[in-house]
């Protein structure tokens, strides 16, 4: 019996839940808890927001709502109405000027708004398409407050430390967001290391 239960105990070690976890020892200056937390859990401390770590560490680029899509398209109809009734003032009253520059400003009110509505919206069904892969990579990943690197206390998906700007950028690129990327992460350059797993459609190993 004794033996029995000392078998099982090798089995399920740590009351049973599998395998100990991997201890989360920042590779680049040897910190662990308290300074080294997942990226989820640093992201959610009150002072993030403040700091700017969440801007830093985003998941995924900022959408605007439907709801605001929806106040953008109203307001762009109401100023093409306006200048609609611009124009027809200049009809009525032989004022060809008025009639010209209405209906000019009125088509193109009415085009500039569909056109930002339906970049919007094609903004959001990018970012929902590639929030899965995103979350794969942004989850288990753990941040040093000490140092300020992002690291995977596995080694994958990527093998060593990296700073905000990279663990970002290769999170958004992974995850389909290449066009999302601005001026300044467009310029980081990722560590000459090849991460493993597969890629999305549209993400890159080691570049952008």
């Amino acid at each position: 019996m004794a033996t029995e239960k000392f078998e099982a105990s090798k089995e399920t070690p740590a009351g049973g839940l599998g395998a100990a976890p991997v201890m989360a020892v920042c590779p680049r200056c040897g910190a662990s808890e308290p300074s080294v937390r997942t990226v989820p859990d640093a992201c959610a401390a009150p002072d993030s927001p403040g700091s700017g770590l969440s801007d830093r560490l985003a998941k995924a680029p900022g959408v605007e709502s439907r709801f605001d899509s929806s106040l953008h398209f109203l307001e762009g109809m109401a100023l093409t109405v306006v200048c609609a009734g611009l124009a027809q003032h200049g009809v009525q009253d032989d004022k060809p000027l008025f009639t010209i520059g209405g209906a000019v400003l009125a088509v193109l009110l009415f085009v500039g708004t569909l056109w930002v509505v339906r970049g919007e919206a094609r903004e959001r069904a990018t970012v929902a398409a590639g929030r899965p892969r995103a979350e794969e990579l942004w989850n288990p990943a753990h941040h040093c407050a000490s140092c300020e690197s992002v690291f995977y206390p596995t080694g994958s998906p990527w093998a060593g430390p990296l700073t905000t700007d990279q663990f970002r950028k290769y999170v958004w690129t992974e995850a389909g967001f290449t066009k999302q990327l601005d001026e300044k992460l467009k310029q980081v350059e990722l560590p000459p290391r090849t991460p493993t797993g597969p890629t999305a459609p549209g993400g890159a190993h080691g570049h952008a």
